[in-house]
């Protein structure tokens, strides 16, 4: 019973992830409610391995239909991978428990701005060209790479923010452009976590191909909706994050 539920919690998982990132919030908590007494980086690296093929195939699904400025987010891929591994492997030095209270306080900021805003992210008006929006997406992709493999909560939704406030993109093309950065960042973790023997392989095809089937429907919804449906996922998951970091945060 307790793998049913996390089949089905990855599948939703691949659903919102798809849309607007996040989906970690709901895997992984699945995951340590069902199997309690396990390594938690075993648990990290089990909800990455699944994790990772929703991604890829959200990835695929946007590039074929949204128009994806690979000049600039090539690099910040790369970027993203490289940071993910440092931020992995300085976890493995420092624990990362100050940026527990951090979190949520800078989800709100994130939050109130989106919702202050409410022309932010409709139209797709990119704000640099050539070698300052490679420099801009290279920025996002090394500091958020980093956070992820350092931490994760929100990572999804910390590139998309970025892209549609700093790049100029709108929802659904910074949503495309996000599933890019984080199938990199995602990918260096699980190199990490499968180094050191933290996956449990015998779980991933299963949980993957949930993941997947949630992540077709969810990219479906975005393509089909745009950038303003985007926008309201990304406003939902991210009023989410904020609780759920608030009480680990200070409840737990």
């Amino acid at each position: 019973m307790d793998f049913f539920l996390v089949t089905l919690a990855s599948l939703l998982a691949g659903f919102v992830d798809a849309i607007v990132g996040g989906g970690g919030l709901i895997l992984l908590p699945a995951l340590f409610a069902a199997y309690p007494t396990t390594h938690a980086a075993t648990l990290f690296g089990t909800n990455k391995s699944a994790s990772v093929w929703g991604t890829a195939f959200a990835s695929v699904q946007y590039v074929r239909r949204v128009e994806t400025r690979w000049g600039a987010l090539l690099p910040a891929m790369g970027l993203s991978f490289a940071g993910a591994l440092a931020g992995a492997w300085l976890v493995t030095l420092v624990a990362p428990d100050f940026l527990r209270k951090l979190l949520p306080a800078v989800l709100l900021v994130v939050l109130v701005y989106t919702l202050m805003k409410k022309e932010l992210g409709r139209s797709h008006a990119p704000r640099f060209s050539g070698r300052r929006e490679i420099l801009a997406a290279g920025s996002v992709g090394l500091v958020i790479g980093f956070y992820d493999g350092f931490f994760g909560p929100g990572t999804g939704s910390f590139f998309v923010f970025l892209l549609v406030r700093w790049l100029g993109y709108d929802f659904l093309h910074a949503s495309a452009g996000a599933k890019l950065l984080n199938l990199s960042s995602n990918l260096a973790a699980i190199l990490l976590f499968a180094l050191k023997g933290h996956v449990w392989w015998h779980f991933m095809l299963t949980l993957a191909l949930a993941n997947v089937a949630g992540s077709l429907l969810g990219t479906r919804l975005a393509l089909k909706h745009g950038a303003g449906f985007v926008r309201g996922v990304f406003i939902v998951v991210v009023g989410a994050l904020i609780l759920k970091t608030g009480y680990d945060a200070f409840l737990r």
